[in-house]
Parts: C-alpha cells; sequence; structure tokens
C-alpha cells in the first residue's frame, strides 16, 4: 500500500495527499480533480490524478536489499 503523492507548484518539492492506494488500483482508476493541503506553502493545491503518482516506501526497501 503507498499513498498518493504530487508535486508542489511553489517549491517543487513532493507532497503526500493523504489518500493511501496500491498503484495497480490508481492505475485504473478514473479520472479525478482533488485539492491538497500543503504545509510546505500553507496553501491548498488543485490536481488531476494525471499529474499524481503512487509512492510506496516498503517497494523501495524490497529493491535495496
Amino acid at each position: 500500500m503507498g499513498v498518493i503523492m504530487i508535486k508542489c507548484p511553489q517549491t517543487g518539492r513532493a507532497i503526500t495527499t493523504g489518500m493511501k492506494t496500491d498503484r495497480e488500483t490508481f492505475r485504473c482508476s478514473t479520472v479525478f480533480f482533488s485539492r491538497t493541503y500543503c504545509a510546505i506553502c500553507r496553501t491548498n493545491h488543485e490536481w488531476f490524478a494525471k499529474d499524481a503518482w503512487v509512492y510506496e516506501p516498503e517497494e523501495r526497501m524490497r529493491k535495496a536489499s
């Protein structure tokens, strides 16, 4: 299970949306629009699913082993 991430348009840094899913489910999901509060620049960002990605930290750890 991972978390959906977007890029903060103000800073360019990756931020979490707080939504959890896996890559396959996210890839098969319908196109959607959402808003996420960014703690870095303290504003809400509007984004489309096509601009987001799933970060699965356990996947990274498995590849390093």
